[in-house]
């Protein structure tokens, strides 16, 4: 997507349509992700705006929902780490995934991973959004309802993301749900790897800071 293209309202109501298009995904999971990869269907444009509207409900979620269903302690609470725990989380997958799919002759490119997690969490962005307004009305005692609903969106996207997997790496759902559990342990050994990075990085900058202050202690 280019500035020119920006300009133009065809690119709006294309990029509209590829924003409903998760609606589609989500009902037709099989044929929906199919199409991603192979038609077209959805850009990496349209999955970025669906991952920001993901992350600013994730933050309303906690700050406008009743507080009887708030299970994260607020004293706690940092608008910005939650702002990006989702990108950056999916990230990490997309990153994970890829790379073990890439060994496993998986047929799905890095943008295509990306497209088809960020549109396979619909449920969970509609699930949280009417959370929010259910949460003012009702009690603590038909809270299960609430929290039923919250489960309800969350096996759905599960589902929905190992649909995706089969679809477009053309797996079958045994090798989706084996190449998903090496992702999800990747992903654990990219944090490690950056950990372990900027731990070093620490050490060597608190130790030059320390040579520093030694000398202009013995200079002064």
């Amino acid at each position: 997507m280019t500035i020119a293209s920006l300009k133009q309202k065809s690119t709006y109501a294309e990029l509209g349509g590829q924003l409903r298009y998760a609606l589609y995904c989500i009902f037709h999971p099989a044929d929906g992700f199919w199409c991603i990869c192979r038609d077209k269907k959805a850009s990496v444009a349209s999955a970025t705006i669906i991952l920001i509207a993901f992350s600013i409900i994730s933050v309303l979620q906690l700050t406008l929902s009743n507080f009887q269903f708030v299970l994260v302690p607020i004293e706690y609470f940092n608008a910005i780490i939650t702002f990006l725990s989702t990108p950056v989380m999916i990230i990490l997958w997309s990153v994970s995934n890829w790379s073990f799919t890439t060994l496993m002759n998986g047929k799905g490119k890095l943008s295509h991973i990306y497209i088809a997690t960020i549109y396979a969490f619909t449920p969970m962005i509609i699930a949280n959004t009417v959370g929010i307004v259910l949460s003012h009305l009702l009690t603590y005692d038909e809270g299960a309802l609430y929290h039923s609903m919250q489960m309800i969106a969350l096996i759905w996207t599960v589902m929905l993301l190992l649909v995706s997997m089969m679809q477009i790496h053309d797996y079958t759902m045994a090798k989706a749900v084996g190449s998903s559990i090496l992702g999800i342990a990747g992903m654990g050994f990219i944090l490690f790897l950056f950990m372990l990075f900027f731990s070093l990085i620490s050490d060597a900058v608190m130790y030059f800071i320390s040579i520093y202050n030694e000398i202009i202690f013995r200079m002064y």
